[in-house]
This record gives structure tokens, C-alpha cells and sequence, in this order.
């Protein structure tokens, strides 16, 4: 079983936050799955599925992205599998618009969502996609620009990360990892 997991901050005024890409992507395949994320469970909005065989959980935690771990120790617990069987998908200020990055494991830098997860399962060893969201403009603070709305601009430069998203928790789920990094660890200029 496969934990699928977006962070973000739940509630309506972050919806269209930057802080948000990862809640963006498990959005997006729940409607391209046809399942729907509401069972409150586990401190998370959840959907169970089947894809391809495998069994995974969708999640969104409502803890509000510093306290992720929170929910996603939780999760782990709750549907009994571990850390290898764990995807987190969030979003990366040091990524630039339009881009993701997948990683098998490493440490969490400054993002205080995955920081929360590390300190709660303890353990870095688990894959992670980022969705670029910078670069963050000179004079404005991290804390500040990650809640902010993306532009109608922005949002056109957002939409195919989002799909590249999809397409790699696809591969990864697979059993291709490798392959993802390869097809969408590039800078594209």
C-alpha cells in the first residue's frame, strides 16, 4: 500500500496558495481517478483506490503544513505501512515555476512541512516530488510569498508542473522511480 500524500494548508483562503502545489497535484488525481478526498480520517481528508493493482491512499493532512507530520505519522500508523511506501508531494522555492523535482530521499532544507514528517516518522528515506514555485522576488519574505495566490500568468506556467506531477507519482508507483528522475529532474530554460 502507498501512501500519496499532498501538503498544503487546508481551508478555502490558502486554496490557490503557492504553499499549496502539493494539495494541487493530489486534487488533480483525485479527479483523474474519479475518487473523491473526504473521508476525515487520520487527521486528513482521504480517499482509498486502486490503480494498476496497487492499493494507495490519497491524503491532504489538516494540520496545517507545519504540524504535517502530525498527520502523516498517523497515516503511516494507521493503514500499517512504512516510510518506503510513503510519497510526499510539496512545493520548493528554490524549484522555478514550472518545474518539479523528484528525489528517493534527503533531508528536508527550510521546508517546514517536510521538517514536521522527518521529525515525526523519523526517517528522511522516503520519495518526494517538488513543485517549483520560485524564484520568490528579492524583497519579499519566504514566510510571506509562499501564501500568496498565484497569478492568471503564473497559473498558465503551473498547470503542466502539475501534470508532470501526476505523470511522476504515476511512474514512481510503478516501481520507476529512476525513470521519473531522469524524464523530469532537467532545467529547462
Amino acid at each position: 500500500m502507498w501512501l500519496v500524500v499532498g501538503l498544503g494548508n487546508p481551508g478555502s483562503e490558502y486554496a490557490n496558495t503557492r504553499h499549496n502545489a502539493g494539495f494541487m497535484v493530489v486534487r488533480l488525481l483525485a479527479r483523474e481517478w474519479g475518487v473523491q478526498l473526504k473521508s476525515r480520517t487520520f487527521r486528513s481528508k482521504l480517499a482509498e483506490v486502486e490503480r494498476n493493482g496497487v492499493k494507495l491512499v490519497l491524503a491532504l493532512p489538516q494540520t496545517y503544513m507545519n504540524l504535517s507530520g502530525l498527520a502523516v505519522k498517523d497515516l503511516i500508523a494507521g493503514f500499517k505501512t512504512g516510510p518506503e511506501n510513503l510519497l510526499v508531494i510539496y512545493d520548493d522555492l528554490d524549484i522555478n515555476l514550472g518545474e518539479i523535482r523528484i528525489r528517493p530521499k534527503g533531508s528536508p532544507g527550510s521546508h517546514k512541512g517536510l521538517k514536521s514528517i522527518v521529525k515525526e516518522i523519523g526517517t528522511q528515506v522516503f520519495p518526494r516530488i517538488r513543485v517549483g514555485i520560485g524564484p520568490k522576488p528579492v524583497n519579499q519574505e519566504a514566510a510571506d510569498y509562499v501564501l500568496t495566490e498565484f497569478s492568471e500568468e503564473e497559473k498558465l506556467k503551473l498547470k503542466p508542473a502539475l501534470m508532470k506531477a501526476c505523470e511522476a507519482v504515476e511512474m514512481i508507483l510503478a516501481g520507476e522511480i529512476e525513470k521519473a528522475m531522469n524524464n523530469f529532474n532537467r532545467r529547462r530554460d
